[in-house]
């Protein structure tokens, strides 16, 4: 007697849920996500801001510009797995025209996620695995509560570190070498 095979989820499945849904599709399972505290809201908006100014803005803003860095888009690697990254990077000569496309079909040069309770151990273990499978070259993972940043590049298929930072670091982090990161500007201020 066969066994059905199960129904894995795939981009199809997303578009049901509508535009405005927060939902990834993780090895055909797929996973909703409650809307970000403002910590997390923070340091994805700061981190847009940092990177986003020198990289992403057309005159280079003080960097070598040539990048888009998007906030929460949807990146299919696979049929059936469907990120939704905190921030995602290309270069421009591999991504010419993002303009319209959903999702975007083109592996990301950068990464980064924003920890949350709800998804630190799916961004440490999950995605890290799956951005490697792909080919993703740099994965940075800010932690609002720990009020770190970690960056790793890829390296004949396994993550490399590249350094981990608390809130008191300016680094110039790969591949955003070329300016500083404050830490410390990811995060709200310290509860006192």
């Amino acid at each position: 007697m066969s066994q059905r095979a199960p129904n894995l989820a795939a981009y199809r499945d997303l578009l049901i849920l509508g535009e405005d849904a927060r939902a990834e599709i993780l090895a055909g399972e797929l996973i909703t996500a409650p809307a970000p505290l403002p910590r997390h809201s923070n340091a994805q908006r700061a981190l847009g801001r940092f990177v986003g100014g020198p990289f992403h803005d057309d005159d280079g803003r003080g960097g070598p510009g040539g990048w888009w860095i998007f906030v929460e888009v949807d990146v299919e690697l696979a049929e059936h797995d469907i990120v939704r990254p905190d921030l995602a990077g290309w270069r421009r000569a591999r991504l010419p025209n993002p303009g319209a496309l959903r999702p975007i079909r083109t592996v990301p040069d950068w990464v980064c996620e924003v920890t949350s309770p709800s998804s630190a151990s799916r961004d440490r273990v999950t995605k890290r695995q799956l951005y490697a499978a792909h080919g993703v070259p740099f994965y940075w993972i800010v932690d609002p509560e720990a009020r770190t940043l970690e960056a790793l590049q890829l390296e004949h298929g396994r993550w490399a570190e590249l350094g981990a930072w608390d809130d008191t670091a300016i680094a110039a982090i790969p591949p955003f070498e070329a300016t500083t990161v404050e830490v410390g500007r990811l995060f709200l201020p310290k509860d006192e």
